[in-house]
């Protein structure tokens, strides 16, 4: 863990959710060991889209629609556009969202996670959660699509501590080097959180 373990333990048990479907989203995630960005990112997400408003949200990689669930939840008036390789996943997750009462702000499109992405214009927020390999192809191929004024948000940027690691695999590689990239890139403003397994936040300037 990348905070004390008991100050993620206080943060993760101070911020529980309401929402019943929230719930059975995170037990499934646990019981099956399914990567989720869990609640204390959840509530960042929430929080980041009530404040920007974005009328459109695409994710790359979407899983069951954890993340997604909270992006919609949040979200006035705009959509958000799940993508995952896995139609299985797609088909759990908009279920989540029916059931929710979220269907409506919703699109759920199978496949390749960037290509999709590459057809949407103007994104609001781009959150990215794929193969962290692709990381850095993601952004360069997608961001004259994200509008001026846009947020891109990527998970696992702390990648467990391997960051700091000298000689890394091609996962850890491919992280680093997109940090790296937002960070040295002057078309974008970025920091990094370490909540959980880090969260990159930036803001496109032009």
């Amino acid at each position: 863990m990348i905070t004390n373990p008991d100050i993620e333990n206080y943060i993760y048990n101070l911020s529980i959710p309401e929402d019943p479907i929230l719930l059975e989203m995170e037990k499934l995630g646990h019981k099956t060991g399914f990567p989720i960005v869990d609640r204390i990112v959840g509530r960042f997400l929430y929080i980041i889209t009530k404040i920007k408003k974005p009328k459109l949200i695409v994710e790359l990689g979407s899983g069951f629609g954890y993340s997604g669930y909270w992006f919609a939840k949040a979200l006035d008036n705009g959509k958000v556009v799940l993508t995952d390789f896995s139609l299985e996943n797609l088909n759990l997750a908009e279920k989540f969202f029916e059931t929710g009462g979220l269907l409506k702000k919703a699109e759920f499109k199978a496949g390749d996670a960037i290509e999709i992405a590459s057809t949407y214009k103007n994104i609001d927020i781009l959150f990215i959660d794929i193969q962290k390999a692709k990381y850095k192809k993601a952004i360069e191929t997608l961001k004259d699509n994200i509008s001026t004024g846009g947020l891109v948000i990527a998970d696992n940027t702390l990648w467990q501590g391997k960051v700091l690691e000298e000689h890394p695999d091609r996962q850890t590689k491919g992280i680093k080097e997109f940090n790296e990239y937002m960070f040295s890139n002057p078309d974008f403003f970025s920091v990094l959180i370490p909540i959980r397994d880090g969260v990159l936040l930036s803001y496109k300037l032009k």
